[in-house]
C-alpha cells in the first residue's frame, strides 16, 4: 500500500525525516572534528609547557639536589600546570601545603601504628578529615591524602622519604611557575582569542540560523538553533578560564606586562558576552513561539537578527586584530534600527519580546565593545526611534492598558 501511495505522488514523509536526520549527523560529525582540532590547538602550548617543566624538574631534583629517584618533582610540575588556567600560583601553594600535611599525618601514624593495609586506610581517612576540618580546598585535600599514601607505602623500602618529597613539591611547583612566567610564557591575547572564537562563532551561527528560520517561517530551524545555544556552557567556561589564565600570565611574566590594558578590556567584555548569550537564548525561544502561534513576521525582523549575528562576528574579528570595534558597534545599532521598523509594521506578543531582546542583546554587545551601559542604552533608544504601537494586533478592547511605545531595554 505504501509503495502504491508513493507511485501516486504522495510525499514520503519518512524519507524526508531520515534525510534531515542524516544531515544533522553529518553536521555534528564535522563540528565534532572541528572542536577536537580546536581543543588540540588550545592545549598545544600547555603540552609543551608541561613537557619542559617535567624535564627541568627532573634535572634539578636529580642532578642539583642529588635525589636518586626524582619522581615527585616532575609530578608536582605537571600537577601545577594541569590546574585550571589562571590558578597555577594558587595550585603551587596548595600543593606544598597538602604535601606538608600529608607528610606530618603519614609520619605520625607510622610512628605510632607501623605500616599495613588498615594503617594505610586510617592514614588516608585522617588526612582527608583533618584537611576538611581545617577548611582546606579540594586540591589540598587530594594532595594531603596522596602524600600520606606515598609515605605509608614507600617508607618501608625508602628511607628519609619525607624531606625529598617536600623539597620536590617546591621544586616542581616553582619550575612550573618559572616555565609559565619566564621561559615559555604564552601570548595571553592569542590564548583569549582562541578561547573566544568558539563562543562567539556559536552565538553568531545560531542567530544566523534564527534569522533564516524567521524569514522562511521554519520553526524546526529555529528550534535547532535554540537547542544548540542552550549547550553553550563549555564555550563560556573556556572563555572565562582563558581570561583568568591570561591575567595570571600578564601578572607573573615581565614579557607580557605591556598587555595588561588589553587584557583588562577582554576581562570586562566577558560578562556582557555572557549576557548576550543568555538574551539571545530568550530571543530564539520567543521566535519559536512566534512561529508556533503564527504571529506576523515583518520583513525587517529577520534582518535585525541577522545584523546581530554580523555584529558578533565583527566583534570577534576586531578583538582579534586589536582594532577599536567600530564596525561591530555600527552593526549592533543597525540591528536595533531594523527592529524598530519591524515593531512599527506590527508584531504580536512574542514578536514584541523578540524585538525587545534584539535591543537588549545589542546593548550587551555595545558594552562588550567598551561602551558604558548608560551610553549604550541611550544609543539603543536613539537608533530604535519613537515607534508607535504595533499595527498587527487588532483593536484594543475597552479598558485594556495601552502598550508601551517601544520595548524596554533589558
Amino acid at each position: 500500500m505504501r509503495r502504491v501511495g508513493l507511485r501516486k505522488g504522495l510525499t514520503d514523509i519518512d524519507s524526508a525525516r531520515i534525510a534531515e536526520a542524516m544531515d544533522q549527523v553529518r553536521d555534528r560529525s564535522k563540528a565534532t572534528l572541528h572542536d577536537r582540532l580546536h581543543r588540540v590547538r588550545m592545549a598545544g602550548g600547555l603540552a609543551v609547557q608541561a613537557g619542559l617543566a617535567a624535564a627541568l624538574s627532573y634535572l634539578v631534583s636529580h642532578r642539583l639536589l642529588g635525589n636518586p629517584q626524582p619522581v615527585f618533582a616532575p609530578i608536582s610540575a605537571v600537577g601545577t600546570l594541569a590546574a585550571s588556567v589562571g590558578q597555577r600560583f594558587r595550585r603551587t601553594v596548595e600543593l606544598i601545603i597538602g604535601v606538608a600535611i600529608g607528610v606530618a599525618i603519614g609520619d605520625g601514624l607510622i610512628y605510632l601504628l607501623d605500616t599495613g593495609a588498615w594503617q594505610l586506610g586510617l592514614v588516608v581517612t585522617v588526612a582527608i578529615l583533618v584537611t576538611i576540618f581545617a577548611g582546606a580546598s579540594v586540591a589540598i585535600v587530594i594532595q594531603a591524602a596522596a602524600t600520606a599514601v606515598l609515605i605509608v607505602t614507600l617508607s618501608p623500602s625508602t628511607e628519609n622519604l619525607e624531606i625529598p618529597r617536600f623539597v620536590d613539591a617546591f621544586v616542581g611547583g616553582g619550575i612550573a611557575l618559572l616555565v609559565t612566567a619566564i621561559l615559555l610564557p604564552l601570548n595571553p591575547l592569542r590564548v583569549i582569542n582562541r578561547a573566544a572564537r568558539p563562543a562567539l562563532d556559536l552565538l553568531a551561527a545560531q542567530l544566523d540560523l534564527t534569522a533564516e528560520g524567521l524569514r522562511n517561517r521554519d520553526q524546526r530551524s529555529v528550534q535547532r538553533a535554540l537547542d544548540r545555544l542552550r549547550n553553550n556552557k563549555e564555550e563560556l567556561a573556556t572563555l572565562a578560564e582563558a581570561i583568568e589564565g591570561a591575567k595570571e600570565t600578564a601578572t607573573l611574566s615581565p614579557a607580557r606586562w605591556h598587555r595588561r590594558d588589553e587584557l583588562t578590556h577582554y576581562a570586562e567584555a566577558a560578562d556582557p558576552i555572557d549576557r548576550a548569550m543568555r538574551n539571545s537564548g530568550t530571543l530564539i525561544r520567543r521566535s519559536v513561539t512566534l512561529l508556533e502561534d503564527e504571529e506576523p513576521v515583518p520583513e525587517p525582523m529577520p534582518d535585525s537578527v541577522a545584523h546581530l549575528a554580523e555584529s558578533v562576528r565583527l566583534l570577534k574579528h576586531e578583538f582579534a586584530v586589536g582594532d577599536e570595534p567600530q564596525q561591530a558597534r555600527e552593526r549592533s545599532l543597525r540591528a536595533v534600527s531594523e527592529a524598530g521598523r519591524a515593531y512599527a509594521e506590527g508584531v504580536g506578543f512574542s514578536g514584541s519580546v523578540v524585538i525587545a531582546q534584539v535591543r537588549t542583546t545589542a546593548s550587551d554587545l555595545l558594552v562588550a565593545s567598551g561602551i558604558e551601559q548608560e551610553e549604550a542604552n541611550r544609543l539603543i533608544r536613539q537608533s530604535f526611534g519613537e515607534q508607535e504601537a504595533p499595527q498587527g494586533g487588532g483593536p484594543e478592547p475597552e479598558g485594556a492598558p495601552k502598550p508601551p511605545t517601544a520595548p524596554p531595554v533589558g
